[in-house]
């Protein structure tokens, strides 16, 4: 028996209802009878189920591919040049005064607690054997300190920081162990606040063995929308710092209370920006933090000038138990930020293997590219 199917049927892949199927019996099962409707696992008729939207797919062709990975090379390559040059001339030192050499000065510093009182001092001596022209950036630097860990970055309280008066005496839960001491919320409470640096760094230049100190600058270092927006103390009726953080505690590591970071009100409490700077989590194990700036005082005379040079330590901040070290490191910087090689390292590469690639496929082309490689394909 014959069967007829609309186009519209067999578009839609289902068969209209009067159409005749047979029947286990003998008879014929109509679509408006009581059988159930034909399945079908056919897919709707559409563009997208059908595959049949619009696409665009590049031809790779040697006129095209060449040109491409000799345009990216000769782009790429004084790029990378221009930036590794620039870094190079960067000026920077580096002192580590972790202290784990006998002969180093801070040795004795070495196994220093918390809560060491008076705070272990050692004295570094250095010479700069070129001249920093421009401002001087003065950073403190970790080794094997990871601020990335998971519990380490949650353990705090953004509203807290923000000067909200209900989390000051009542801190979030993220915060334990470091919530509450001896029954009384600490502030600021967390892990981070917990273990802020905590080292003291002067700088002295040495003329005739005369010792000279080097203004440092305190502010200005941190983020402006961290010390002005993310950052705020608590508020009350008058602006001191002592009431206003009535009933709550300093932090387990820390010698004073927040509110004693600073003489200065305006680099206080929760907007002192050494603490601001400490905050703000490093990505990688191996890291460093702004601490100080040196300004030009005119353009006649560099700003550190070459010569001999001391560093006092106050060493109040342990490392020696985890094998961490500690660093102070003295940097210019110029239009791409702070010394890194890395990237105009990496341009130089990516240009040279595309421009080599380009080449290599140019000689492969002229030496093959006429060649007839066509094989005939069977219809």
């Amino acid at each position: 028996m014959a069967v007829n199917y609309s186009a519209k049927e067999e578009a839609d892949g289902h068969p209209s209802g009067g159409v005749g199927v047979p029947g286990g019996g003998g008879g014929a099962v109509g679509g408006g009878g009581g059988g159930g409707a034909v399945k079908t696992r056919k897919p709707d008729n559409t563009a997208f189920k059908q595959q049949r939207l619009p696409a665009w797919q590049p031809i790779l062709t040697a006129g095209t591919v060449l040109p491409a990975f000799f345009i990216i090379g000769l782009i790429f390559i004084p790029i990378g040049i221009g930036i590794f040059v620039t870094s190079n001339n960067i000026r920077e030192y580096e002192i580590d005064y972790t202290g784990t050499e006998p002969s180093s000065p801070c040795n004795k510093c070495l196994n220093v607690s918390w809560d060491s009182t008076p705070p272990c001092t050692c004295t570094i001596n250095f010479t700069l054997e070129h001249s920093f022209e421009s401002n001087v950036f003065m950073y403190y630097g970790l080794s094997n300190f990871y601020q990335n860990h998971r519990r380490y970055v949650k353990s705090r309280d953004d509203s807290q920081l923000n000067g909200d008066n209900s989390s000051l005496l009542n801190p979030s839960k993220e915060c334990e162990p470091y919530r509450t001491n001896e029954d009384k919320p600490i502030a600021p409470c967390g892990a981070i606040a917990n273990s802020m640096f905590n080292d003291t760094l002067e700088l002295y230049r040495i003329d005739n063995d005369t010792r000279t100190r080097i203004t440092l600058i305190k502010k200005g270092i941190a983020w402006w929308t961290d010390k002005n927006v993310k950052f705020r103390n608590p508020t009350g009726d008058g602006n001191n710092l002592t009431a206003l953080f009535q009933g709550t505690t300093k932090p387990v590591n820390w010698p004073k209370p927040v509110y004693m970071l600073d003489s200065e009100p305006d680099n206080n409490g929760f907007i002192n920006e050494d603490f601001i700077v400490w905050m703000r989590t490093a990505a990688l194990p191996t890291f460093r933090k702004l601490y100080r700036l040196i300004e030009r005082k005119n353009n006649l005379q560099p700003t550190l000038q070459a010569g001999r040079y001391s560093l006092d330590i106050a060493y109040n901040y342990p490392v020696h138990s985890f094998d961490g070290r500690k660093r102070m490191i003295l940097s210019t910087i110029s239009w791409m930020g702070g010394k890194n090689p890395f990237l105009g390292i990496a341009y130089i590469t990516v240009g040279s293997i595309c421009f080599f690639l380009g080449v290599v496929l140019l000689i492969i082309h002229h030496k093959y590219g006429n060649r007839n490689t066509s094989a005939d394909i069977p219809n």
